[in-house]
C-alpha cells in the first residue's frame, strides 16, 4: 500500500511552510492529490475567497499563537468576516488563544466549524501526562456543555452570532 502522498510532486518547494508558497502550488496539489488539503494561517476575507477559488478543503483562521506579529489582529476579530467570505462553501477552523470551553462556545457561534486548541492539552500534558490531556479535554467540554445551556442551545447549530457581543 502507497503513502497518501504518493505522487505529488514537490520539487522546488523546500517544506510545506515555505515563504515560497503560492496559489499556483495550491492548484497544482489539489490537481495532484485526492486528499483534503487545509491551509492554515488565513487572517484576511481575501485569503479566504482564494482559498475557495483554489479548490481548499478548509482554513484555520491562526495567527499561529500571536508569535509572528505583535500588532496583529485576533483571531477571533478576523473569524466572522472569514466564515462571511467563504459563505458555508468549505471548512473553516479557529486557533489562537483559545484557552476554556467558553472561548469555543464563543466560536462556534461566530460561525467556525471547529476549533483548534493548543497549550491546555500541553499544559495536562506536562503535568500530568495522558490523564492530564484527558482532564483537560474533559474540562473543556465540561465548559462547553455549560455554555450551550446557559444560551438555551441544544445542538451547535442552534449557536448564532447574536450570543456573542462584540466590542
Amino acid at each position: 500500500r502507497k503513502p497518501a502522498y504518493a505522487g505529488i510532486d514537490l520539487k522546488g518547494l523546500p517544506n510545506l511552510q515555505s515563504a515560497n508558497m503560492s496559489w499556483d502550488f495550491i492548484k497544482r496539489l489539489r490537481g495532484a492529490t485526492k486528499m483534503k488539503i487545509v491551509i492554515k494561517g488565513i487572517l484576511t476575507a481575501e485569503d479566504a475567497k482564494l482559498c475557495v477559488a483554489n479548490g481548499v478543503d478548509g482554513l484555520v483562521v491562526s495567527n499561529h499563537g500571536g508569535r509572528g506579529e505583535d500588532s496583529g489582529r485576533a483571531t477571533i476579530d478576523i473569524l466572522p468576516e472569514v466564515v462571511e467570505a467563504v459563505r458555508g462553501k468549505i471548512t473553516v477552523i479557529v486557533d489562537s488563544g483559545f484557552r476554556r470551553g467558553t472561548d469555543i462556545a464563543k466560536a462556534m457561534a461566530m460561525g467556525a466549524n471547529a476549533v483548534a486548541v493548543g497549550r491546555p492539552y500541553l499544559w495536562g500534558l506536562g503535568a500530568f501526562g495522558q490523564p492530564g490531556v484527558e482532564k483537560v479535554l474533559e474540562i473543556l467540554r465540561t465548559e462547553f456543555q455549560v455554555a450551550m445551556a446557559q444560551c438555551g442551545v441544544r445542538t451547535v447549530k442552534e449557536f448564532t452570532p447574536a450570543f456573542v457581543r462584540r466590542v
